[in-house]
């Protein structure tokens, strides 16, 4: 299969009227976001399955023929764990590629294990070992070699081979129709924006706060995105963590007791300190019902570990019938909240429901059994 390497305008316009009389195409990226918040695209590899392209987005300013192409709801994407690849194109056009088919999902739903890697994927279904050299490399450094071009090429060389095959397989089983909702999550512009008033619960070492102490996190984790976006910054480059347990676990009272606290630079402070300081003062006015609040585990008893042991094995069940990963299916944790009532759960929607989620709140009903008959465990 030739590789061609598209570095100017009239290379991309001419490849990509090929590729727009495609009925898939296999799609990649290369980026870097070790010291920024956005993404840097440092390349993109493209397959229809006869030809593969090696587009340079950093020797092209204007991609707009490949956006057609990819935006195009005619021609399915293909990808390996697209969630990144698809943030990439959020920041760049505040939207993504409709019509996608993501071959990590479908090789759970295909029994190949939850997450498999695109190697090991490749290697079991095309029985081909990826070279694995080029995984550290740095794709925004110019010219690239001829070893980076071949490694970028195979992430989409035999990506175009794993979908027709994976798509075969899901119309054999029936089950064509099942991802239907993942992809459809893949291809929402809200999966992909940023938001400021939420990202608190990403914060390390806030399972030990409560009440006014996790307001003050909210606030200043808030306030820590907001700056990361402005200034492309990770936000831990912005504020650490742990800077912010402390600054919520001991609050400052002044600018002074402010500037005690390690990491934050007497430039950044100079900038940024009052405003800390009134959202720290928020935090600390928040009244407790209006606090944020971490979900809570609830410990089962021994009784509802015993059911919890009954409804994995149903699973176990269910998964082994239809050769599918029981982690796909549905893990402790959330058979854990089921039991304890929790109904806004994976499990419970989607082709997940029509599974076994539907079957599992049959069983806590009443509704139905398991049983063990001459060797072998039923549910009916």
């Amino acid at each position: 299969m030739q590789v061609h390497f598209i570095d100017t305008n009239q290379k991309l316009t001419n490849i990509c009227q090929q590729f727009a009389q495609s009925d898939f195409l296999a799609l990649d990226t290369e980026f870097v976001r070790q010291t920024t918040y956005y993404p840097i695209l440092a390349l993109l590899q493209i397959c229809d399955g006869q030809r593969i392209a090696i587009i340079d987005p950093l020797a092209i300013k204007d991609l707009t023929p490949l956006m057609t192409v990819l935006y195009n709801k005619n021609i399915t994407k293909v990808l390996h764990s697209a969630r990144q690849d698809m943030e990439i194109f959020y920041y760049l056009k505040q939207s993504v590629p409709e019509s996608l088919f993501d071959t990590q999902i479908s090789a759970a739903l295909l029994g190949y294990g939850e997450q498999i890697g695109y190697a090991s994927l490749v290697k079991q279904l095309l029985n081909v070992n990826l070279d694995k050299s080029q995984t550290r490399t740095d794709w925004l450094k110019r010219p690239l070699s001829q070893k980076q071009i071949d490694y970028a090429a195979d992430d989409v060389r035999y990506l175009a081979q794993l979908y027709p095959i994976q798509k075969n397989k899901l119309q054999e089983l029936g089950r064509s129709d099942w991802l239907e909702k993942d992809f459809q999550f893949l291809s929402s512009t809200t999966t992909y924006a940023p938001s400021p008033e939420t990202i608190w619960r990403k914060t390390k070492g806030i399972n030990k706060l409560k009440k006014q102490k996790l307001a003050i996190v909210k606030n200043l984790a808030a306030f820590r995105e907001q700056l990361a976006l402005k200034q492309n910054k990770p936000r831990r480059r912005v504020i650490a963590d742990d800077v912010l347990i402390g600054l919520s676990t001991n609050p400052p009272a002044d600018l002074n007791e402010l500037q005690n606290h390690q990491g934050l630079s007497y430039r950044f402070l100079q900038h940024n300190g009052p405003a800390m300081l009134a959202l720290i003062q928020q935090g600390l006015d928040t009244p407790d019902k209006d606090c944020p609040k971490l979900p809570v585990f609830q410990k089962l008893s021994q009784n509802e570990e015993a059911l919890a042991d009954c409804l994995m094995a149903i699973v176990h069940l269910s998964a082994n019938n239809n050769h599918i990963s029981p982690q796909c299916l549905c893990s402790r944790k959330e058979l854990d909240a089921l039991i304890k009532g929790q109904r806004d759960l994976t499990v419970l929607s989607g082709w997940r429901n029509e599974l076994i989620g539907k079957h599992l709140l049959k069983f806590l009903s009443g509704d139905a059994q398991l049983s063990y008959v001459s060797g072998q465990l039923l549910f009916s």
